[in-house]
């Protein structure tokens, strides 16, 4: 038995996180906060990393404006105004999109390079340090290095990511996530569950990923049928808790087919990333009875579900509720193939085959 891991982010959890940890946040004297249009305001997260970064007398300054799905264009002017205000460090605060848009700022004002060049992971300088305040339980973006962009000029998503862009801190309230609307923690939760789901089929999975994996998706089982009832008022600690086991897991394995033939869903049709994972998971789950059966077999034991009926669970309570342009699908098919995590997953990914799989999910 051989495998390595490696997990730098420092983890605080608990509700008053950001106000009992305000001593985490002495990284520099001027921190640049990355938030979405809202979110950081009407959770209450804003304002608690303002009032602790006031209490060890850090200078801030705040961009309120991080859209679903951030652009890397955007992401580059954002980073140019964290340079303009000598940034020592950028606190993300949001959910994936706001944390995902903080690692890319980090790198961007530390460099001044061609959004192109995010996506090689090497660069002159150092990345800024890292802090993520998530405000939904669903990417784990604040356990791993990885940020998902935005790519209008490819029409697609890419990623970017490596030791140096995971978090140096975590902070992780889910009072933060009481009040999200009920389709948003739905969607998200359906992002955690893939990320657990996933991390177990990955062939880089190990037995240490395994051990995260299996946990979080025997706890996930416990509370599927609350979430389907709508009933989830009493899991928002525990959602935000299979949400960290999520994202420390897809650290190391990433993610694979399910999420990269989900990708053009959300950019093609707007469908939340965590929809789009469950509107094509039948199909993924038929791809992993026929071309890995035996790590499909491991996931649903550790669930305690068939392939039957965690196919029933999704299409009951996550229709499709879009036709799509057919036409689409060889593009769909060929951006699909491009991803890192088409190529984790140990099954066809040549265009003609993904292409019938999108077929497949539209029938």
């Amino acid at each position: 038995m051989e495998f390595g891991f490696h997990f730098p982010t420092s983890i605080r959890f608990g509700r008053g996180a950001v106000r009992s940890n305000s001593a985490a946040l002495r990284l520099g004297k001027r921190a640049f906060i990355v938030t979405g249009r809202h979110s950081g305001r009407a959770s209450g997260a804003l304002a608690d990393v303002i009032a602790a970064l006031s209490h060890e007398k850090i200078e801030c300054s705040v961009f309120e404006g991080v859209g679903n799905n951030p652009d890397v264009e955007q992401c580059r002017v954002i980073g140019a105004q964290a340079r303009a205000f000598r940034a020592d460090f950028v606190i993300g605060i949001g959910g994936g999109s706001p944390l995902d848009a903080a690692k890319a700022v980090a790198v961007f004002a530390a460099n001044d390079i061609p959004a192109e060049e995010l996506f090689t992971n090497v660069y002159e300088n150092a990345v800024l340090p890292i802090v993520a305040v998530p405000t939904t339980s669903g990417t784990g973006s604040e356990a791993t290095p990885w940020s998902v962009m935005t790519w209008h000029s490819l029409k697609t998503k890419r990623s970017f990511g490596g030791l140096k862009t995971y978090p140096r801190i975590a902070l992780l309230d889910p009072t933060y996530t009481d009040n999200l609307p009920l389709a948003i923690t739905r969607s998200t939760a359906m992002d955690a569950f893939t990320h657990c789901f996933e991390s177990i089929i990955s062939v880089k999975a190990s037995p240490l990923t395994d051990s995260f994996s299996f946990y979080a998706l025997s706890r996930f089982a416990k509370l599927m049928p609350q979430l389907a009832l709508g009933d989830v008022a009493s899991l928002r600690d525990e959602l935000m808790f299979l949400s960290l086991l999520g994202g420390v897991a897809i650290s190391h394995t990433g993610t694979t087919l399910m999420h990269s033939i989900a990708y053009p869903l959300t950019y093609f049709h707007g469908t939340p990333h965590g929809l789009a994972n469950a509107f094509v998971m039948p199909v993924y789950l038929e791809e992993l009875a026929a071309f890995r059966p035996e790590r499909l077999s491991a996931a649903l034991d550790a669930l305690g579900m068939t392939q039957a009926e965690l196919t029933a669970y999704v299409q009951r309570n996550f229709p499709i509720d879009f036709v799509p342009d057919r036409t689409m699908f060889p593009l769909w098919a060929e951006q699909t193939a491009a991803q890192g995590g088409a190529r984790n997953t140990g099954t066809p990914i040549d265009a003609p085959h993904l292409e019938a799989l999108y077929e497949r999910i539209f029938q």
